[in-house]
């Protein structure tokens, strides 16, 4: 038996001589010898036999690796052995250059997929050239040797039938073909000519190139086509070699893209039009550019995404480890393989990506500003060109988020304040109406602080404007450390500050902050000179909807209230009162509408998900009414179910979300059995209800919805003396098989008394208490006494308003059960929520197609 083949690698670097050798050790047909340089490569070879390829890798300018393979050639093992040349990616040598004898060459991130491909592609060279010098003229497989020879496309057609009965593998990757759509198939399916016809180029043979189309799963790519005669199988064949005007399948085509994308303007339009021409041109099916935002530490912003399918609901960028991956610097390419990552990232699994690349977006000290995302359903294009143009291409990028982060700063620097950093009048007006806009499409509601220190001119007058700009320093830093990061301060003029508070489910946890806002200013504040100063504020506060549709409207009734702080002694905050005749007109417009808001169909149920504190599955949803009011949009609950508690319209308004969600729950359990927990609240005035069974049961009956999925949330507020019937229709319920939740656990007075009388099976720690986790050491001590003392009483723990990561990794570390909240998602209307346990299906069943 003859002894395997020898392989000569050279490489100076360890790494890349180690890879190398597992590629070709791993097939288990070769003796490979494995060389720091040429010198070392002779005292290997010494005596040995001729080789049957030789491996070298180009670093830099190449000259080296020149130098080296002249010493290899004059060696016997040597002599007559084919070069296959590895570009490190660090190498500037271009492609075109390689020495003579060299036969074929890859970039060193190919080695894992592409190194044997290569190499049997050179061998199969050698042999025919070897075939073609002793004479053979078999003929057979003629044609199979151009298939070898370039990364094109062939098509072998029976000239006689028109038939296509064999074609090249780049066929079917850039065309995204499958066997059955093109073995067999008429050659006029698949080609077509703007200036004569399939026959017509068949019969001709001539090579010359013709105008056409080629058949694609995209619809068609433009290109050129020739023809030429070949045999197969004893008899006359045609080969017809298509060049597609892809810049994936041709070097000068991509060559041309690059330029356009260069001269496609400057800002975010620029960055928009490069993308798109990548995203067409190439061909791809997904293309994603994304701002890493370094110097402010907060998540990237996509800045643009074109995906060739259905809409998607697309997973956060914090869930996306591809994404992640990328922007810590480190490049992806999987030219056919990206399925095996779908398991980690659940945006390669929802998107069905078979190639995948990500190149981060560097600047010239190596800062990573942003990542560019690349895919296709079919295995990417030959990575001799898409590697190449994906680098410059992510050189354009880099340089377009440059200057666009420079004009940022630029920018800032007159939207800042010069002395606190803190958004300035300007800035902060904008912000206001962009949260205006969003409450105004999402429902929600927010809160506006004006904070004014209290004789603050004294100061300045007295000790003077250094003393007065420490006190605004602290002012400063003392209003940071008491809000939340997705809440915005400002320094509004002088002494002036205003902050807007987002995310407001109870009005009353913006109270809490005015009040530990006002007692944190009135601690003592040391100066330079070591004198202690006490600087207090006062406060006023405004709520959107409820005090003002507007923003100038908005900040000018909480600057009133401010006003009235002052006028009641200063050191204390005042919420916004309007006249009693406008508020009188106001609450009957708006009790009027509330009374038409269900018959008119103006009602919605949103779902938020609780999701598994652990492996952050959705376990269950809460259900949440909005009213779409036909003049004022979305008003959230904390608005209107005040109004609806007050006129009773709450019992025909609770009953209707009860039943509707039920409904939805049902329907989601049939179809995808995930055993999802339904939460519903129950106000007060429901609990008091003695038909409160009977009104759930009934949602039970009619929607078929087991009763152990439902879980009615009571708040902690509610009195047990002062609601009566409240601890009978709880046990009641429990005894039907229904859960029952204290939520708001924390804000009132009888946490322990509620745990101890009410058949309570989870508790939900208010989001007030949540929210400040990493900024209030109190809080936090809350928050671990809660869940530790819930655990004791063998209750589950939920924790509402989780909006960071680290307020995700407290809870972890603290063992609580559930989380809920905007870090994992917003409360979603119907059909979106629908959406999402959709991809989440579709997610699970890709991973357990590649577990198998």
């Amino acid at each position: 038996m003859a002894s395997p083949a020898g392989i000569l690698v050279v490489a100076a670097q360890r790494e890349l001589r180690r890879a190398l050798f597992d590629a070709f050790d791993r097939d288990g047909h070769f003796v490979v010898h494995s060389a720091r340089d040429a010198t070392h490569a002779g005292i290997l070879l010494e005596g040995r036999a001729p080789l049957a390829l030789i491996v070298m890798v180009f670093e830099g300018d190449g000259r080296e690796a020149m130098a080296g393979i002249e010493v290899l050639r004059g060696m016997p093992a040597c002599v007559g052995a084919p070069i296959l040349a590895v570009l490190d990616d660090g190498a500037v040598l271009k492609p075109n250059v390689l020495p003579a004898g060299v036969a074929d060459w890859l970039y060193a991130s190919q080695i894992e997929h592409e190194l044997l491909s290569r190499w049997q592609r050179v061998h199969r060279m050698a042999v025919r050239l070897d075939g073609a010098e002793s004479g053979s003229a078999s003929g057979d497989s003629d044609y199979r040797f151009a298939f070898e020879e370039i990364d094109a496309e062939w098509l072998i057609v029976d000239p006689a039938r028109g038939l296509l009965f064999d074609y090249s593998p780049t066929v079917a990757r850039n065309s995204g073909l499958g066997d059955h759509e093109l073995r067999g198939r008429p050659v006029k399916e698949l080609l077509a000519f703007t200036d004569t016809t399939v026959e017509q180029v068949i019969a001709e043979g001539s090579r010359q190139w013709h105008s056409g189309r080629r058949r694609s799963s995209r619809g068609a790519d433009s290109g050129e086509v020739s023809a030429r005669a070949v045999r197969h199988a004893g008899r006359d064949a045609v080969a017809l070699m298509f060049r597609s005007d892809r810049a994936g399948a041709r070097a000068e085509v991509a060559l041309a893209l690059l330029a356009r994308m260069f001269a496609s303007g400057g800002g975010d339009e620029g960055i928009a039009e490069a993308a798109r021409l990548l995203y067409e041109e190439v061909g791809l099916d997904y293309v994603a550019v994304w701002s890493a935002r370094p110097d402010e530490g907060g998540a990237p912003i996509q800045l643009v995404q074109h995906w060739r399918g259905d809409e998607q609901l697309w997973p956060g960028p914090h869930l996306q480890s591809s994404l992640r991956l990328v922007l810590s610097g480190q490049a992806m390419l999987h030219q056919a393989d990206a399925a095996r990552l779908a398991p980690m990232d659940p945006l390669l699994a929802q998107l069905g990506l078979a190639g995948f690349a990500g190149w981060p977006l560097q600047d010239e000290r190596r800062t990573v500003l942003g990542a560019l995302l690349i895919g296709t359903r079919q295995p990417l294009p030959s990575l001799a060109i898409v590697q190449p143009v994906l680098r410059v291409a992510a050189s354009r990028f880099a340089h377009a988020l440059e200057l666009r982060h420079t004009r940022e700063q630029g920018r800032a620097e007159g939207l800042l304040d010069a002395l606190t950093g803190l958004p300035n009048r300007l800035l902060f007006n904008d912000r206001l109406d962009t949260v205006m806009r969003e409450a105004n499409r999402t429902g929600e509601c927010f809160a506006l602080l004006f904070v004014d220190l209290d004789r603050f001119k004294t100061i300045n007058d007295t000790l003077g404007h250094a003393v007065g700009d420490q006190v605004l320093l602290t002012t400063t830093q003392r209003l940071r450390s008491t809000v939340r990061a997705s809440d915005t301060v400002a320094r509004y003029a002088g002494d002036e500050f205003v902050v807007i508070l987002r995310h407001i489910v109870k009005n009353e946890d913006v109270l809490r902050i005015a009040e530990k806002i006002v007692q944190v200013m009135g601690a003592p504040l040391r100066i330079d000179d070591g004198t202690e100063l006490q600087v207090t504020a006062s406060i006023g506060v405004s709520f959107f909807p409820d005090d003002a549709p507007d923003a100038d409207t908005l900040l000018k009734h909480a600057d009133e209230a401010m006003y009235a702080a002052k006028s009641l002694g200063r050191n204390n905050y005042q919420i916004f009162e309007g006249s009693a005749e406008q508020s009188q007109q106001q609450n009957l417009a708006l009790k009027s509408g509330l009374r038409h808001a269900e018959h008119k169909g103006e009602l919605r149920v949103f779902y938020q998900p609780q999701v598994d504190a652990v492996t952050e599955d959705i376990v269950g949803m809460e259900a949440l009414v909005r009213w779409e009011h036909p003049e004022l949009g979305f008003i959230g609950p904390g608005f209107f179910i005040p109004l609806a508690e007050e006129t009773g319209l709450i019992v025909s308004i609770g009953e209707w979300v009860l039943r509707a969600a039920c409904r939805h729950a049902q329907e989601w359990e049939r179809r995808f059995g995930l055993g999802l927990r339904l939460g519903v609240n129950l106000s007060a005035v429901q609990l008091m209800q003695p038909n409160l069974l009977e009104i759930v049961v009934a949602a039970l009956d009619e929607s078929g919805l087991d009763a152990n999925l439902l879980e009615m949330e009571i708040t902690e507020s509610i009195s047990i003396k002062a609601a009566p019937n409240l601890v009978e229709n709880l046990q009641g319920l429990h005894r039907l098989g229904v859960r029952i939740a204290i939520d708001d656990f924390g804000t009132g007075a009888a946490s322990l008394d509620y745990l101890r009388k009410l058949p309570a099976d989870r508790i939900k720690i208010d989001q007030s208490f949540v929210k400040n986790i990493g900024v209030d050491p109190d809080d936090e001590a809350i928050v671990r006494a809660t869940i530790e003392m819930a655990h004791r009483l063998k209750r589950g723990v939920v924790a509402e308003g989780v909006e960071t990561e680290q307020h995700m990794e407290f809870l972890r570390a603290n063992h609580c059960d559930e989380l809920q909240g905007y870090l994992f998602c917003r409360p979603l209307p119907q059909p979106v929520f629908e959406k999402l346990l959709l991809e989440r299906q579709r997610l699970l069943a890709g991973v357990g197609e590649t577990a198998a």
